[in-house]
């Protein structure tokens, strides 16, 4: 047995080459044992997936956008009511609208490219503007600013300085709150031409004769009674009488006295320039001023004496009709004061509201040529 061991058969490998064998065949089945394994973990390719031809992804150039604005006169007023038409570089994307009351526009879903705005109102020479709208864009064009048609202004050439503001004095007695309310003491055209005394009496005497004016006086009466101010006056008919009296005294009284006879003696004018333009605050503060400034027949501007002068001597002339025991300093003060007090308070409306409420102020929008 030890000899078979020890003695190799003919044909049959040597110790040393067995050996070696035995390692070459391990490291062989190592490898492809490692060999499978990192196949088995590698991940499966993924299917190739086509990409998305061009024509499938939207198109950025091409996106739509919108343009807006606003319409003012030359004084700074929306323009209601006036007609925009967009031109575009394609015909089907033409569109019009009209201003709203504040003069606002917009167009929407419009392709980019070049654009032209044409606007037109009556009265007023037509507004063409131009500009390039990119995709995407919202854009809002510079405010525009419609001027006084040529055609309108030459009626005027050639006339005075009196009858040019005689054209002006008529335009103002057509302006109406609401169109029945007497708005005459506010001029729209800011390089008014001044009032001649007549002009200014004439004013004066159209708004205290206004049926509107006696009409509110009669309002103003009656709450008076029902509060059974001035209690000397009584009640009764004959009280309300002596109250509506009264109350229409202080209103000619102080129409005259602070609009017609103090302004034509001191050269100033009695009505209320409106401004329209600038911030909310400066507005205003302009309008509040205005019960103590005015403009001068010299077009400067000055502290108002008609304004003050003509309500302390309102209130003063009211103590030889008004009962005796409301006479005195204090009625002249009150007087005065509620007359000053109403003064700024109806300049802040005009800066503010009224404007809007006169149909009639579009026609104080021409200028001087």
């Amino acid at each position: 047995m030890t000899h078979l061991l020890s003695t190799p058969r003919a044909g049959s490998p040597s110790r040393p080459l067995r050996a070696r064998l035995f390692v070459s065949g391990a490291l062989l089945c190592l490898f492809l044992a490692s060999a499978f394994s990192a196949l088995a973990q590698s991940p499966a390719p993924s299917p190739q997936v086509p990409a998305a031809s061009p024509s499938a992804q939207p198109d950025e150039s091409r996106l739509p956008g919108t343009i807006s604005g606003a319409i003012v006169d030359q004084t700074g007023v929306p323009i209601v009511g006036a007609q925009v038409t967009l031109t575009c570089e394609s015909p089907a994307s033409s569109q019009q609208v009209l201003s709203d009351d504040d003069g606002q526009f917009s167009f929407f879903n419009i392709p980019p490219g070049s654009f032209q705005l044409t606007v037109t109102s009556a009265g007023l020479a037509p507004r063409s503007v131009s500009g390039i709208l990119h995709p995407g864009e919202n854009l809002t064009v510079p405010q525009i600013v419609l001027a006084v048609a040529a055609e309108v202004t030459e009626v005027r050439v050639g006339l005075s300085p009196v009858e040019e503001a005689e054209v002006q004095i008529q335009d103002q007695e057509k302006q109406r709150v609401l169109g029945f309310v007497p708005n005459f003491y506010v001029t729209y055209v800011q390089d008014a031409v001044p009032l001649t005394p007549r002009q200014k009496f004439q004013l004066a005497w159209k708004t205290t004769r206004d049926p509107v004016s006696f009409g509110l006086t009669a309002a103003i009466a009656g709450v008076q009674q029902a509060d059974n101010a001035f209690a000397g006056y009584g009640q009764g008919a004959q009280g309300y009488a002596k109250r509506f009296g009264a109350s229409y005294a202080d209103f000619a009284i102080g129409t005259f006295l602070g609009s017609a006879v103090l302004p034509s003696l001191l050269k100033q004018d009695p009505r209320y320039f409106y401004k329209g333009t600038g911030g909310k605050r400066s507005r205003l503060f302009y309008a509040l001023a205005n019960a103590f400034i005015c403009k001068g027949d010299n077009d400067r501007w000055q502290p108002n004496y008609s304004s003050v002068l003509g309500s302390l001597s309102a209130g003063g002339i009211s103590n030889l009709y008004y009962p005796a025991s409301d006479r005195g300093a204090r009625l002249t003060f009150e007087n005065s004061g509620i007359a000053l007090a109403a003064t700024a308070g109806v300049n802040v409306l005009q800066e503010f509201v009224i404007r809007k409420l006169t149909p009639a102020s579009s026609h104080a929008n021409l200028a001087n040529p």
